[in-house]
């Protein structure tokens, strides 16, 4: 019997764009007649449900609310209406260099990341070294602050920590967007292990091949909307981003192509 991971229930929400910065600037556009704000919506009313161990490309154009939903499911957010049930922990990486503290080294934010993630002491301890080989980060720069990081090597580490976590559902945002071929190639060959081993993988990208490579199952934001909800081909043609080619490797090319998330 199936068992949901990730219900979507009616879910909306919207965020406030403010067009003047000071009470002087807000107080001449009331005089003058001009708003001072606007209303964004960034997720309309979706609805779906993922079941234990699918694996979901969430797909769509730049402004269309991935980034808003996904962060809605990690609890990051909350929907202004409707409701999100998830099953299990959740670990993952929904923007680079999330979650971690700028004067801290990066050795302080695995354990400080680990830990909110739901590492125990013990389990940190034991995967410390795995963690950083699979980031890559050198020794002396692992006692340097974080916020002299570049943007790939803090998303380097964010995906190393969030990847070694004992999760129910793993959620992919920004993975692919910095770094250097290898490292997204083996960020890949990670999240295939993590989506063969029965866990639910959430990976919001706009690559079609990785998409094909990665995921069972395609849902298309259009507007905050669910446009599309099904099959991993028809969604990338439905999306036009399909290139005629069926290939489901992952080429270096398509690797260059992947443009992370947008909101």
């Amino acid at each position: 019997m199936a068992v949901d991971s990730i219900r979507v229930e009616n879910v909306t929400k919207a965020f406030t764009l403010r067009f003047h910065r000071t009470f002087k600037q807000v107080t001449v556009a009331k005089v003058r007649g001009r708003k001072t704000s606007d209303t964004k919506i960034a997720v309309d009313d979706v609805s779906f449900t993922v079941e234990q161990g699918e694996s979901i490309g969430l797909m769509g154009l730049n402004g269309s609310g991935k980034s808003t939903l996904l962060k809605m499911i990690n609890g990051v957010m909350r929907p202004d209406q409707g409701r999100i049930l998830t099953r299990g922990r959740i670990a993952g990486l929904i923007a680079t260099g999330a979650g971690f503290h700028p004067q801290l080294s990066g050795r302080e934010n695995i354990m400080l990341n680990a830990a909110i993630l739901g590492m125990s002491e013990n389990e940190i301890a034991r995967k410390y070294d795995s963690i950083v080989d699979f980031a890559g980060i050198e020794t002396r720069l692992l006692e340097t602050e974080v916020g002299h990081y570049s943007s790939g090597q803090s998303a380097r580490l964010g995906f190393a920590v969030a990847i070694h976590v004992d999760s129910d559902i793993f959620l992919a945002d920004e993975v692919l967007a910095v770094g250097d071929k290898p490292f997204r190639a083996k960020c890949i060959e990670r999240m295939e292990q993590v989506r063969d081993g029965g866990r639910t993988l959430f990976y919001v990208s706009h690559s079609a091949g990785s998409v094909r490579r990665m995921c069972s199952r395609v849902i298309v934001l259009d507007q905050g909307r669910v446009a599309f909800d099904g099959d991993v081909d028809e969604g990338i043609r439905f999306l036009k981003y399909d290139d005629g080619d069926d290939r489901t490797e992952l080429p270096e090319d398509d690797l260059e192509d992947e443009l992370g998330a947008d909101i």
